[in-house]
């Protein structure tokens, strides 16, 4: 997800990063910020407010304080925005936000609850576009944008920038002329991989210990086993005096259809999976597998981390723990492995362990074909609406409509799945040749989030809390801003790109051959980029019956997969391989496949479409 939770970050992409996706979603940890936002405005910002508070020609008026609720299915902060996008979107539009998070209280269930209640708040994060944003449509619970031109006269810059995403928008949930939500990371050029300096996905290793082992060539994917074992030996015990794995799993990301660190490797392999079917499907060609069959790198991942776990290579806490527990473990060098840039890097390379050449990085196998995010002139699946009875849809919009600018961009590229810039003057500014550069106090605020505390005029408290917690990522980090001409990702900056590296980037950049992960995958022609199109008709779904049958097979999939995992030995695995398969066969998994394989069939002509 990346956005999903990706599969972070998103964010990054993402989100953005991611981020992420892959995943990612995305690296935000759920913990609650307590620290308040002050109220001193800077004297620009306060000239800015002034400018805007008595309105003469037809913009909203911002006089009074709004104060909005966003319901977000992908956030993973509950409470209200504090800090630097606090302050920001307080001087700019005299808006606050209270973000109310499922994903911390009840999931599904809290979704259904909120939903049955008539009022799903003010703004709305939707993950994806499958059944609870058309449900939410059915249900009468969404602003149309076009009502009383509300699009037109408050999201201007949406409307001319991104007309392929309001078609989308109309033809796909709108029966042809209504607008109930905008995509996710959405962009203005059509082709192309739109990953930043780093992948959704890695591999990425400890690639200090990596080298101290001899830095043995992996040519498959099996062979990280012995190669993390190798590392495991040469450091048993964080400094503190705990135990290291390679891998530690987290259960609060699976939803209802699988584990969701069991479809990584697919996209090492260039495949990803159609959400909630029965297929992975190959980014650059027409080609797909089964879910449950022997080919599948879902079924394979199983066995890898079954074998990995009767190595001690498995934290066995991954049946127990969530994703803030594991972040937690990067952060003190208990893991070794990390199956995407923003997990393990960016939380276990601080800038004092990278000056040692310590750190995470990319480590790829012979075999690898990255799966490749092409840019979405559509927008994607992840929705941001607003509820029908939101109070004052104009501002609304008009906020919506800015978080899509390069303004706003430039503020939030990254959420999601990566870092985002932050605020211009603080963490970025404009030099005098009129390129983006990072700040050293940017560079340090990027590098330890929740540890550098922003400055009071900036709206105080930590950058990590800072950040825009609504989980959602606009445009897509890596698209150029036209006012730059420079991706909107402080990244991929040549003023970021030409700056000292550390001791570890210099080696990796040595052995590697080139300046990021990115460049390396194209150089070496290793991406399968994946066409983000659209067909012109609304999208396929599932009847109620056949989504019933759906969530019973996931319900199976996903239990029996982690009794796989953690099976005690091959003949135990062997047999809940056949139990899953007997299982799901008699809920009715040649029905989703039927309806799968049309879904594929759905996407290749999607593609088509991308010039």
């Amino acid at each position: 997800m990346r956005l999903k939770k990706l599969p972070l970050l998103l964010l990054s992409m993402v989100m953005v990063l991611v981020l992420a996706s892959c995943g990612g979603g995305n690296g935000n940890s759920g913990k609650t910020n307590t620290v308040e936002a002050t109220d001193k405005p800077t004297a620009e910002a306060t000239n800015a407010a002034a400018e805007t508070t008595a309105p003469s020609d037809g913009a909203p008026d911002h006089s009074k304080p709004l104060k909005l609720t966003v319901f977000s299915t992908t956030a993973n902060y509950a409470g209200p925005q504090t800090g630097w996008f606090a302050k920001l979107i307080k001087d700019k539009f005299n808006i606050e936000l209270e973000i109310v998070a499922s994903n911390l209280t009840g999931g599904d269930t809290k979704i259904s609850a909120m939903m049955a209640s008539g009022d799903l708040g003010d703004i709305i994060i939707f993950g994806d576009d499958k059944n609870h944003y058309p449900n939410a449509i059915k249900g009468n619970l969404l602003l149309d944008w076009t009502k009383d031109g509300l699009l037109d006269k408050y999201a201007p810059d949406i409307a001319k920038q991104f007309p392929k995403a309001i078609e989308k928008a109309k033809v796909a949930f709108g029966g042809g002329n209504a607008v109930y939500g905008m995509g996710n990371s959405v962009a203005t050029n059509p082709s192309g991989p739109s990953e930043g300096k780093d992948m959704t996905w890695g591999p990425d290793l400890r690639w200090d210990l990596y080298q101290q082992i001899g830095a043995p060539e992996i040519s498959k994917i099996e062979d990280y086993l012995p190669v993390l074992k190798k590392m495991q030996e040469l450091e048993p015990k964080n400094e503190l005096g705990k135990k290291t794995y390679a891998f530690s799993l987290w259960s609060d990301w699976d939803g209802n259809y699988k584990m969701t660190l069991a479809k990584q490797f697919a996209n090492m392999m260039g495949y990803d999976e159609i959400p909630d079917t029965a297929l992975y499907v190959k980014a650059d060609e027409e080609k797909y597998y089964d879910f449950l069959s022997d080919d599948s790198w879902y079924m394979k991942s199983l066995k890898l981390y079954f074998e990995a776990n009767q190595m001690g290579l498995l934290d066995p806490d991954s049946l127990t723990q969530k994703f803030d527990d594991v972040v937690a473990k990067y952060k003190d060098g208990r893991l070794l492995f990390s199956w995407f840039p923003w997990l393990g890097a960016a939380n276990y390379n601080t800038p004092e362990r990278t000056a040692e050449g310590k750190g995470f990085a990319l480590v790829p196998f012979k075999d690898e074909l990255m799966y490749s995010t092409g840019f979405n002139v559509y927008g994607g699946n992840g929705i941001i609406s607003i509820g029908a009875k939101a109070k004052d849809p104009a501002r609304i919009m008009e906020f919506i409509n800015w978080m899509y600018t390069p303004e706003g961009a430039m503020i939030s590229a990254g959420s999601g799945t990566a870092v985002p810039n932050g605020p211009k003057g603080l963490t970025w500014d404009i030099d005098s040749s009129g390129k983006p550069v990072v700040t050293d106090f940017g560079w340090k605020a990027y590098a330890d989030q929740q540890n550098t505390k922003v400055p009071d005029e900036y709206g105080g408290g930590d950058y990590y809390y800072g950040s825009n917690q609504m989980n959602f990522s606009f445009v897509v980090p890596a698209m150029v801003n036209p006012q730059t001409s420079e991706p909107f990702d402080h990244n991929l900056w040549k003023t970021s790109l030409e700056r000292n590296p550390s001791k570890l980037d210099s080696d990796w950049r040595a052995k590697m051959g080139v300046l990021t992960a990115k460049e390396y995958f194209e150089k070496n022609n290793l991406l399968a980029v994946a066409p983000q199109g659209f067909t012109g008709k609304e999208p396929l779904t599932m009847d109620k019956t056949l989504e019933q049958k759906n969530k019973q097979i996931g319900t199976v999939i996903q239990q029996i997969s982690w009794k796989m995992v953690f099976a005690k030995n091959q003949a135990e695995f062997d047999k809940l391989n056949k139990e899953m398969h007997d299982k799901v066969n008699g809920l009715g998994y040649a029905d989703v496949m039927d309806f799968s394989v049309k879904k594929a069939q759905e996407l290749f002509e999607a593609r088509k479409s991308v010039k």
